[in-house]
């Protein structure tokens, strides 16, 4: 029996410790919204792979970053970060903006 759940335990180890990519191991991509801006206006991201887009709001007022196309949406408060995981996107020109702020856009190009 001792062997057994010393057998299963290595087993839990090796699934763990091998395992698929934690959210901390994905490439992070940061985006800074302020008050009306997005920055950068053109985000670059890789395509076909898993990745973090890591949002900071440094502006006085609260922002959301939204993508209809990407289907994806992120409202923070002012001096609040936050970060999306993206499975994954297909290559192309995706539209963000800040449903807070309309003057705000940026377009998102997965490469």
């Amino acid at each position: 029996m001792a062997l057994t759940s010393l057998r299963l335990a290595l087993g839990i180890a090796a699934v763990v410790l091998g395992g698929p990519a934690l959210a901390e191991d994905l490439p992070v991509i940061k985006v800074e919204m302020r008050d009306g801006v997005i920055i950068p206006d053109v985000i670059e991201v890789p395509a076909n792979t898993r990745f973090k887009l890591e949002i900071t709001n440094t502006g006085k007022s609260p922002v959301e970053f939204e993508s209809t196309e990407l289907k994806r949406e992120k409202a923070l408060a002012a001096g609040a970060t936050s970060a999306i995981v993206f499975r994954t996107i297909d290559p192309g020109r995706y539209d963000v903006f800040d449903d807070f702020h309309p003057e705000a856009k940026a377009t998102l190009v997965a490469k």
